[in-house]
């Protein structure tokens, strides 16, 4: 196998482009060269030019960038204006040529050396490359296979990356067992500490949104456009929904041929409760909506407060409430207004 072969090889386990790899090379035996000379304290302030590159022939080749010196303390680094005048005769001390080195020769503390910055580089490539392709990636729902879980985290490996599930951003309700697959919302790309981290969610917000992006192609072509969200992940979410094309159905479209759409959501969030509701830019018809699937009778607006005081029927108000509370408070999520509800016996009898 070539040296471009075995390049090509150790590029493709590292996912890396097999140029980056050979940059990554020559910079760290132009690094080992400099730890080969041995330079001593008064010469580490030199500037050294040292070029390595990859020929398809000859294999790694070097050229050190030479001061012309009148008298030579370090031939790693310096060379003589007579030996600099046989190969480029009008040079001057003061003068820099370039010499060809053999980067075999460098020995063992340049080879130990050149392992480290090697190492060293490939890890920060393989950074940068995280960074720039999650960094493309940041806000949209990528697939991933369970590999571990440490301290409360849980860790998805998406293509080659492990991207890391906290526990805030976990449903409490959903058990995370090592190889299953699960969609995932990418959520922050964290480089604050030694190591680059991805963070993704299964609480937020807009992995429902997204989704139903991904589910609904009438929301991805821009004709039913997702107005408001509002989750509580594991359990319920509501979802206001709008359509720019009067022909089409922006319920309809989001909950599919005989519910199939949202039903393959739903079962992704395994099992979460998902109520499609009409957007309006009237804020009463927007609440009522909100509320469903409980039915109002009366409603009125406190435009100061952003407030709503709902009337319902006696039948209908532990349905608009929710268990614990949680319908009319994704209601009020989902429209940015306080809501406050009573029945028609309590609106009757001073809300008592």
């Amino acid at each position: 196998m070539d040296i471009r072969q075995q390049l090509q090889q150790i590029a493709q386990e590292r996912d890396m482009p097999v140029d980056t790899l050979v940059h990554e090379i020559e910079t760290s035996l132009a690094a080992a060269y400099k730890k080969f000379i041995n330079l001593s304290e008064s010469e580490k302030g030199a500037q050294i030019q040292v070029v390595v590159r990859l020929d398809e022939v000859k294999g790694w080749t070097a050229s050190v960038g030479k001061e012309v010196v009148a008298f030579v303390t370090n031939d790693g680094f310096q060379i003589s204006l007579t030996e600099a005048r046989k190969r480029k005769p009008e040079v001057e001390v003061g003068d820099f040529i370039m010499t060809e080195v053999d980067p075999n020769r460098f020995g063992r503390i340049a080879a130990q050396t050149f392992k480290q910055v090697l190492s060293q580089q490939l890890r920060e490539a393989e950074t940068r490359q995280i960074h720039d392709v999650f960094s493309e990636k940041m806000g949209e729902v990528v697939s991933g296979t369970i590999s571990r879980r440490d301290a409360g985290s849980v860790f998805v490996q998406v293509n080659k990356v492990e991207c890391e599930l906290p526990k805030r951003e976990q449903v409490p309700t959903e058990y995370y067992r090592q190889n299953d697959r699960l969609k995932v919302y990418v959520f922050k790309v964290d480089d604050s500490t030694r190591r680059l981290r991805v963070i993704v969610s299964r609480t937020h917000p807009n992995l429902l949104r997204k989704l139903f992006e991904l589910e609904v192609p009438e929301i991805n072509d821009g004709v039913v456009v997702i107005k408001s969200v509002a989750r509580e992940p594991g359990q319920r979410s509501k979802l206001a929904v709008h359509s720019t094309d009067d022909r089409v159905d922006p319920i309809g479209a989001c909950v599919g041929p005989r519910g199939v759409r949202v039903q393959t959501i739903t079962d992704e969030l395994n099992g979460e409760k998902i109520d499609v509701v009409p957007y309006s830019d009237d804020p009463k018809t927007f609440i009522e909506n909100a509320l469903s699937p409980a039915k109002v009778n009366k409603l009125t607006l406190n435009e100061e407060e952003r407030s709503a005081h709902v009337i319902v029927p006696d039948t209908q108000l532990s349905l608009a409430i929710g268990k614990g509370g949680q319908n009319v408070r994704l209601a009020a999520r989902l429209t940015e207004w306080k809501i406050d509800i009573v029945s028609e016996s309590q609106s009757i009898s001073g809300g008592k």
